[in-house]
């Protein structure tokens, strides 16, 4: 089987404009794909960054992968949440990203996105600072889903993978 090896970091976030950040993460990867070693997911520890636009996380990611092919290449979930000085914690925002397809270093940009709902909602999220929450997780990343939802831009997400393949080319794997 050919493998792929994804180990990195997320960095951090940027353009969030509050503090006490942290995100939750999740790989997801269809048949065809085994998790030979590592997390596919986890959580940063929360920043109360002296910056209040930016959060530092630098928390590791190490997956290894095998594949017999490219169909339901991985993608990496995210959910951004803040929580304030009482502990209680707030969702921010959504994003998702696929792994990069080439060997190599990548720096990623992610942009994070948030439901932005009625009027109503909108109004009850400014009283009791609870953001609206996805009632099916995978409407993050399914495009078929997400497009009809109303939403609003928020921050990003900084991400750095390193990509190592092995055995694409002996067992006829070919990334266009």
């Amino acid at each position: 089987m050919a493998e792929i090896h994804v180990f990195g970091q997320i960095v951090g976030a940027g353009k969030f404009n509050t503090n006490g950040l942290f995100c939750k993460w999740n790989i997801v990867f269809g048949g065809g794909w085994n998790l030979i070693e590592g997390n596919v997911c986890g959580q940063t520890q929360v920043d109360y960054s002296a910056f209040e636009d930016q959060a530092f996380w630098c928390h590791p990611i190490d997956v290894h992968f095998a594949t017999i092919g490219i169909q339901n290449w991985p993608k990496i979930i995210f959910e951004v949440w803040r929580q304030d000085f009482y502990g209680k914690s707030t969702l921010c925002s959504y994003s998702f990203c696929h792994i990069p397809s080439e060997p190599g270093f990548h720096e990623i940009k992610c942009f994070t996105w948030k439901p932005a709902g009625s009027r109503e909602d909108q109004i009850a999220s400014l009283f009791t600072g609870a953001g609206l929450r996805l009632s099916n997780s995978s409407t993050i990343s399914e495009n078929f889903e997400r497009f009809r939802l109303q939403t609003e831009s928020s921050g990003e997400l900084n991400l750095e993978l390193f990509i190592i393949f092995k055995n694409f080319e002996k067992f006829g794997i070919e990334i266009e």
